[in-house]
């Protein structure tokens, strides 16, 4: 089976930081997503999806994400049933998130080279990355303009 979901969004609000009863941390927040069509004189819609997570992935959420900011989410989908108030059963949908990244430059100016972090949840350290393309790659030596396929 496979399960797997990336979405890339604004935050709606700050993601708010809780702890469980063993005092995991986790966090929850809201990415509005515009959808990629528009029907011909309609307006663009946006779909709204809840995100969770845990632990270091979620004091990262917490402590670097702010409402309005573009973010991209990778993880899986989840479902859980619950009665509300009025004893009916309701199912609600999440992306539990594995891995969280800044999807835009810093505002502050730093302009849109700087490196922008990242966190991967399966190594568990934040990350950056460069778009210095220069830094990132050399020229080999020694090939042709051929390509080999």
């Amino acid at each position: 089976m496979l399960n797997s979901v990336i979405m890339m969004g604004r935050l709606t609000d700050d993601p708010e930081l809780r702890h469980t009863a063993s005092d995991v941390p986790v966090t929850s927040f809201t990415i509005a997503v515009e959808r990629s069509f528009v029907k011909q004189g309609a307006e663009r819609q946006t779909d709204f999806f809840d995100v969770v997570a845990w632990s270091k992935l979620a004091d990262f959420a917490h402590r670097y994400f702010r409402k309005g900011q573009l973010v991209a989410v990778q993880g899986r989908m989840e479902t859980r049933t619950y009665d509300d108030r009025n004893g009916v059963r309701r199912k609600a949908y999440n992306i539990v998130a594995d891995n969280l990244y800044f999807a835009e430059p810093k505002r502050d100016g730093s302009g849109y080279g700087a490196a922008q972090p990242r966190y991967d949840a399966t190594s568990q350290t934040p990350q950056s990355f460069s778009n210095n393309l220069e830094e990132d790659f050399s020229q080999i030596d020694g090939m042709d303009d051929d390509l080999p396929f």
